[in-house]
C-alpha cells in the first residue's frame, strides 16, 4: 500500500486486504465512512460533490493500481464498492437501519453474483488495461448500485 497513494484509495484504505471477502470488507467500510462523512457534509449537494470526486479518484486510483499490480481488476481494489454504496446510501438515506441493511445485502447480491446487467457491465471491460481498465473496475460496481437502487425503489413503490 504504501507503494503509491492510489493503493491507499484503491485498497480502501486497507479494507480491500481482508483476507476474507475483500468487498464486503470495502462495502462495510463505505458504510461506516459514509455515516461519519455525512456528519460534516450535511446537504445533498455537498454530498453529491464528494461522490463526484469519489468518482474521479476510483478511477484514478484504480487504473494506477491494476497498473501497477499487473492485474487487469484486482480483488483487493475496493474503492469502486466504496463509491458505488456511496451512492446507494446518498439516495437511501436517511432510511432505517433495516432498509440501510437490505440496501447492503441487495448491493453484495448484485456485485457477487454479476448476473444480468452487472454481469453485462463486468464483461465490458474484462480484461482492458490503462484508464479503460480502471474505469472498468468502476464501472460493474455502478451498475450493481444502479440494480439495488431500482429494486429498493421498486420495494418502497409496494
Amino acid at each position: 500500500m504504501r507503494a503509491h497513494p492510489a493503493h491507499w484509495i484503491a485498497f480502501g484504505f486497507g479494507s480491500g486486504l481482508s483476507p476474507i471477502a475483500p468487498g464486503t470488507a470495502g462495502t462495510l467500510w463505505a458504510w461506516l465512512a459514509w455515516l461519519v462523512l455525512t456528519q460534516w457534509l450535511t446537504t445533498p449537494a455537498a454530498q453529491a460533490w464528494l461522490i463526484i470526486a469519489g468518482l474521479a479518484a476510483a478511477w484514478w486510483a484504480s487504473t494506477v493500481t491494476a497498473r501497477n499490480l499487473r492485474i487487469a481488476d484486482p480483488s483487493a481494489i475496493v474503492v469502486d464498492e466504496i463509491i458505488a454504496f456511496w451512492i446507494v446510501l446518498w439516495l437511501v438515506l436517511p432510511a432505517g437501519l433495516w432498509t440501510q441493511l437490505v440496501a447492503f445485502v441487495l448491493f453484495r447480491f448484485f456485485d457477487a453474483v454479476k448476473r444480468g446487467p452487472v454481469g453485462w457491465a463486468d464483461r465490458l471491460f474484462h480484461g482492458a488495461t490503462g484508464w479503460r481498465g480502471g474505469f472498468g473496475i468502476v464501472w460493474d460496481d455502478l451498475v450493481a448500485a444502479f440494480c439495488t437502487l431500482m429494486v429498493m425503489a421498486a420495494w418502497r413503490a409496494w
